[in-house]
């Protein structure tokens, strides 16, 4: 097992990683304790993740990046100072950079989760579709691979069909997409999406399905170790959605029968083994109801915020399984059975009243609900300090 595991993001995820570790610590008698040390800005030393972990490693604003967190150059110094073993990254950031996966394994430390192959295989999403189409995950007329010219494109919407959409190869958080309803939209929207999926991800390349309307978003969580054992434990609905952001999820979904549940868990399982992949992962579907047809959508190669519910109805860490899968620790036993129903709900702290944007500044009260069958996750207190430079999101 690993002896100090550095965190490589903040906030909430962070809190999330130190209580996983202080149960695994009380649950290994007569071996040390894992030390979380806590990478962060010079502006969050205060902070609750800070004062929760065990150590801390200030990180140095440079220019190479927007945050430090982002800088791979500057988290390599930060780690090696740490003397990490291994270090956890959550979600957002650099969670789905195989590039800074790569830096970790060079500099001998173990990254939790998947390896930079693995990362970028399922991360673009265009080799993710062909590789799905191999294993028979049910797939959205789409081009076939990248479209680079007006040509291309009209050829391909041509034989797909209208309304389609345009998708950005790389990244997400609903940037590098758009609905094209006709012929007349189709050139310019090509051209605005690879001109954003440039801007926002570095990669201009994009390609082309069918839009799929009146659909339910639906995912399923999958865990693999090293061994050849994959888990697919939870089914979510992630619906209810602002700006392509999911808001409310629940599990398990309301409108899916076993038999649609138990098959996608099935299918989503073939697929992450295919692409010999280790740690946490979550394979995202459309599900039009009326028609009870799915469509692949993506591989999110990390854990999410929502995994809380699967947890809920099945009992599960996902995130000491991350740790434990990592160590080289074999899936232990038969993937638990889902119980009982789950909703989470986020938290943002944003001004309604302008748009919901962002609202920065000092928790000035803070009480969250308690009883039996609630659970909280968050990383901020009454008196801690909002920052106006990352996700709203506080719980």
């Amino acid at each position: 097992m690993f002896k100090r595991i550095a965190v490589v993001n903040r906030g909430e995820a962070a809190v999330r990683l130190i209580r996983a570790v202080r149960e695994l610590n009380a649950e290994q008698t007569g071996s040390d304790p894992i030390t979380v040390i806590a990478l962060h800005t010079e502006a969050e030393r205060r902070a609750m993740f800070v004062r929760q972990a065990d150590e801390g490693v200030v990180l140095r604003r440079t220019d190479a990046a927007a945050t430090p967190y982002l800088d791979h150059a500057e988290l390599a110094r930060a780690l090696q100072e740490a003397r990490a073993d291994a270090i956890w990254v959550g979600w957002g950031f650099v969670a789905e950079d195989p590039g800074f996966a790569e830096i970790v394994r060079d500099l001998g430390i173990t990254f939790i989760g998947p390896s930079p192959e693995a990362m970028r295989l399922l991360g673009d999403k265009v080799e993710a579709k062909l590789l799905a189409e191999k294993v028979n995950v049910p797939v959205a007329p789409w081009s076939g691979g990248p479209v680079e010219t007006r040509a291309d494109a009209r050829r391909h919407a041509h034989a797909i069909g209208y309304p389609l959409i345009i998708k950005a190869r790389s990244g997400g958080g609903g940037r590098g997409i758009r609905k094209v309803w006709s012929e007349d939209e189709l050139e310019l929207a090509l051209e605005r999406t690879q001109g954003e999926a440039e801007r926002s991800f570095g990669d201009p390349v994009v390609f082309i399905e069918r839009l799929v309307t009146e659909a339910r978003h639906v995912e399923v969580q999958v865990i693999a170790d090293a061994h050849g054992n994959v888990w697919a434990p939870g089914v979510r609905d992630c619906s209810i959605q602002r700006k392509n952001q999911k808001v409310i999820e629940e599990s398990s979904s309301p409108l899916m029968t076993k038999e649609q549940a138990d098959h996608l868990r099935q299918v989503s399982a073939e697929l992450v083994k295919a692409a010999d992949y280790q740690g946490a992962a979550t394979v995202e579907y459309l599900y039009q109801p009326e028609q009870k047809i799915f469509t692949f959508l993506e591989v999110n190669t990390r854990l999410q915020v929502e995994h809380p519910i699967t947890e809920a109805t099945t009992g599960i860490d996902l995130v000491k399984l991350q740790i434990q899968v990592a160590a080289g620790m074999p899936l232990p036993g038969e993937c638990p059975a889902e119980f009982g129903h789950a909703v989470e709900a986020r938290l943002n702290a944003e001004d309604a009243d302008a748009g919901f944007a962002p609202a920065p500044g000092t928790v000035q009260m803070l009480k969250f609900p308690l009883g039996s069958g609630l659970r909280v996750d968050t990383g901020i207190a009454a008196g801690d300090v909002i920052p106006p430079d990352y996700d709203s999101m506080v719980a």
